[in-house]
């Protein structure tokens, strides 16, 4: 698996937790507002797409299945340690790949959460039998249960370029569909292609309203616009004095309010991640329970300084 040694370009960076390359102190983060915990619910995804963050496939079950009864049991430790989360997020692979994905969102609606489900809207969530589950969540929960659609970009040519041909054409299929079930739909685009943040929400916003989607493409919580996580590009290492610099805030990012939960191949029990997009790096699994994940997280990769602190993005509304 991918992870931060192979990024040839900071080469002698992010090697020491607690010391940057130049010998400074290294920026780390507390938890101090865990507002969503998001739940990986295997690694198997129905398509390959170009540079998928998590290596996501229909092959790759690094990161196995979680079942109901893992669910069940963080939604409880959030009550014991009094966690303020109101977001319980979903994400793969696909989540609609693993049986009880509509099952593990009853759970975490009927426990009072918010829901957020990461989805490319295609095949798995279009069975029978998991649309008629979709609905019936979707009727009694209402607009506690967003869907966030992968739709890298508002035109067929470049989303196909990610996901394959045809890939853009099955995802509208679904979102018309979510849509026609009155569910609540965000969109996770990617800046991939030189155009401008205005350009390419410009774009989405004309998609939305050609299809009658409720979706605002000027909110970046709603249409959310990823930038590329490319390790071999060269990126600057976060330490304590870039935050005063950068006029930036430890609590704004990421990992000062959410943790991820997976299951590893071969593994007995989930653990729990300091951040969704380090799955691979040992460094970043903080335990087997939310009360170990309480502690810092020292920003000791690539994708901290790139995607959280100079790029401003999260994973959650």
């Amino acid at each position: 698996m991918k992870d931060h040694a192979d990024g040839l370009a900071n080469t002698g960076k992010f090697e020491n937790r607690l010391i940057t390359a130049n010998g400074e102190a290294r920026a780390s983060v507390a938890l101090t507002n865990a507002q969503t915990l998001w739940f990986n619910t295997g690694t198997l995804c129905n398509i390959t797409c170009v540079n998928c963050y998590i290596l996501s496939s229909p092959t790759n079950d690094a990161l196995v299945y979680l079942t109901v009864e893992d669910v069940a049991n963080y939604l409880a430790q959030i009550k014991d340690r009094n966690w303020p989360v109101v977001e319980i997020g979903f994400t793969g692979g696909e989540p609609y790949m693993n049986p009880q994905f509509n099952a593990m969102c009853r759970a975490a609606l009927k426990a009072g959460f918010e829901v957020l489900v990461l989805t490319n809207a295609m095949r798995p969530m279009m069975r029978k039998s998991v649309r008629a589950g979709i609905k019936a969540l979707v009727a009694e929960f209402g607009d506690k249960l967003t869907f966030r659609v992968s739709l890298d970009h508002y035109t067929g040519a470049h989303h196909d370029e990610m996901r394959g041909d045809g890939a853009f054409g099955k995802t509208l299929a679904g979102m018309d569909w979510l849509a026609m079930i009155g569910a609540k739909m965000a969109v996770a685009g990617r800046m991939l292609w030189g155009e401008t943040e205005a350009d390419e929400r410009a774009g989405f916003a004309a998609l939305f309203a050609k299809r009658g989607y409720e979706i605002d493409a000027m909110n970046p919580g709603i249409c959310v616009l990823f930038p590329e996580m490319d390790e071999s590009v060269e990126v600057p290492e976060i330490t304590t004095a870039c935050w005063g610099i950068l006029g930036k805030s430890p609590n704004d990012v990421m990992c000062a309010s959410s943790r991820m939960v997976v299951k590893r191949k071969g593994a007995a029990h989930a653990t729990v991640l300091a951040c969704t997009l380090l799955p691979y790096s040992p460094e970043f699994e903080m335990g087997q329970t939310l009360q170990e994940a309480e502690a810092d997280v020292y920003l000791n990769h690539a994708h901290c300084a790139k995607f959280c602190v100079l790029g401003g993005a999260s994973c959650s509304a």
